[in-house]
């Protein structure tokens, strides 16, 4: 079974929302809304660039320390994942959990769900696979989860980073809330050389320019704008004092868009900030863990110490 939002909600927290944050003194969008479907594909296509060292470095720790995640007593009951991403880590985790009951992939994108879920289906045929189309930035309410089975949550791809710190420990907050005896893998990117991540962020191919204006053509093709994609330029910033890269589209020129009948002006270099992707040090990951109301068990990363894989018990 899937449980599906309503078109219409999310239709109308889409215009909301996206209204809002370019009405706002500083523009600025939830990268949520970079994920519709061929967003979704671009960002896949992005995970196989060289320059996107957070994939291959997470998957090569989960493959390195996956029969140790195997003794996790989720591996042998439901797994959730957070996000339905690169099937190579779901495929490897659920290759390793020959005990598994339940794989439950929670995402945003309907469609790009679906697809993800079909796969695994197809793959591991023995396997209950229940996706659920939510928005899992808010809280989860009651997952159709049996409640005598042990719940492993998968949250790989450093997507907790997106988040303001506050917002990173309430979401984890929100996952404990819904499933309270939880224990989770979520994989944390690591502070690094500056050049290395503006690499990461603003390839030389284009992909994650291309990601980033897609945002602009879901608004026009959602919403009725009627934004020149040719005047937004793709920019990747790293703020030190944040410990994050930021990406924005910045106004190549003053102009006025028109969005579902309403009129926003952009300044010459004026920006939407559309997505903050922070950097942790152990420390400060671990103190955003503790606020969420969870507590680290194990810690694994690769030898340059690029990207960190954690591993968390709710309490």
């Amino acid at each position: 079974m899937t449980k599906h939002v309503s078109p219409n909600m999310t239709q109308a927290t889409f215009r909301t929302e996206i209204l809002a944050g370019l009405k706002a003194p500083r523009k600025a969008v939830s990268s949520k809304w970079l994920y519709d479907d061929v967003g979704s594909h671009l960002f896949e296509a992005i995970t196989e660039l060289d320059a996107y060292y957070p994939t291959r470095t997470e998957l090569a720790i989960l493959e390195d320390n996956v029969r140790k995640y195997r003794h996790l007593p989720g591996a042998r009951g439901a797994m959730v994942e957070l996000g339905s991403g690169s099937s190579r880590k779901t495929n490897l985790l659920l290759g390793a959990f020959e005990d598994l009951s339940v794989y439950m992939p929670v995402d945003i994108s309907a469609n790009h769900l679906q697809d993800a879920a079909e796969r695994v289906r197809r793959a591991y045929p023995s396997l209950a696979v229940i996706p659920v189309a939510a928005d899992f930035t808010q809280p989860l309410g009651k997952l159709p989860l049996l409640p005598e089975l042990p719940v492993l949550v998968f949250f790989p791809g450093s997507t907790i980073g997106n988040f303001e710190r506050s917002e990173a420990a309430d979401l984890l907050g929100n996952i404990r809330a819904a499933m309270p005896e939880a224990t989770m893998i979520v994989g944390v990117d690591r502070p690094k050389d500056e050049a290395v991540l503006i690499k990461a962020y603003d390839d030389p191919a284009g992909v994650t320019a291309a990601f980033n204006r897609n945002l602009l053509q879901r608004i026009n093709r959602e919403l009725g704008a009627d934004f020149d994609l040719a005047a937004f330029a793709h920019r990747a910033l790293w703020n030190a004092g944040e410990s994050r890269i930021e990406m924005h589209l910045e106004s190549l020129r003053s102009q006025t868009v028109t969005v579902s009948g309403e009129s926003i002006s952009f300044a010459e270099g004026e920006t939407i900030h559309t997505e903050n992707s922070h950097k942790y040090s152990e420390e400060a990951f671990t103190s955003i863990v503790n606020k969420g109301g969870w507590r680290v068990l194990n810690q694994d990363s690769d030898k340059d110490n690029l990207f960190s894989v954690y591993t968390l018990q709710a309490i």
